[in-house]
């Protein structure tokens, strides 16, 4: 395996990570196990070049997903988290599909205390939720279409969107957990990459690394980011889990 330098990371670096994903993620039966296999991916091979150690301290991959489609787990942890009024079955969550770190309660969705899955009821509610604003403000899409039903989504499937880019991670609103998170974890900048699928639900894996992200090499990941739309393409919704 080729091992990867996000301080340095030029064209045939991002053409050899593109096709490492791919490769990872080959013969996935799901959406779901091929995000994973992408997630740990990206994980053990992006190293930090001054100790060898992974250059990230968390790796997640996320989509949407409508309240009722959601296994019975992860339909139980948004309910919980949205405490008032009934979901409906339209509701879009953002759900943890893959996940990896350097926590070994990091390595798996399930052992997520509060992002497992996420509900987005409403605009407002978003709003109140710094990353998750910021990400899709980046990624060139209006919170509007992306808590909305998919039909109203559809046309965006096409688009090529930004990255979402936080160049110093300490003391930036948009990554509120600083203190439990952020400042102990040595976290440097935050990088996400992704878009939307032919559902009209939003895809993003989000880097937390301990190595400073360029905007050179941030931007480079929006290819990496037709990469991995391009590997759950031929998966259908009902493959997700």
């Amino acid at each position: 395996m080729v091992s990867f330098d996000l301080t340095n990371f030029g064209l045939a670096e991002m053409l050899q990570l593109g096709r490492g994903l791919r490769l990872a993620a080959a013969g996935s039966t799901s959406m779901r196990a091929a995000a994973q296999s992408a997630t740990s991916h990206l994980y053990k091979e992006c190293v930090d070049p001054k100790t060898g150690a992974p250059a990230c301290a968390l790796v997640r991959f996320y989509k949407t997903h409508a309240y009722g489609a959601l296994p019975p787990d992860d339909r139980a942890f948004a309910r919980n988290l949205l405490r008032n009024g009934t979901p409906s079955d339209r509701m879009k969550c953002l759900t943890m599909l893959a996940s990896a770190g350097v926590e070994p309660s990091w390595n798996s969705p399930k052992d997520s205390r509060g992002h497992r899955s996420i509900p987005l009821p409403s605009v407002q509610m978003v709003e109140g939720a710094p990353m998750i604003a910021s990400l899709i403000r980046q990624f060139g899409l209006t919170i509007e279409a992306v808590v909305s039903p998919p039909q109203m989504a559809e046309s965006l499937a096409g688009k090529t969107y930004n990255v979402f880019h936080v160049p110093e991670a300490r003391g930036s609103v948009a990554i509120p957990a600083q203190d439990e998170f952020v400042v102990p974890y040595g976290v440097r900048s935050a990088l996400g990459f992704g878009g939307v699928l032919r559902t009209g639900d939003l895809f993003a894996m989000i880097m937390f690394t301990t190595v400073p992200i360029s905007d050179d090499t941030a931007s480079r990941f929006r290819n990496i980011a037709l990469e991995v739309k391009t590997l759950l393409f031929n998966f259908e919704d009902r493959e997700t889990f």
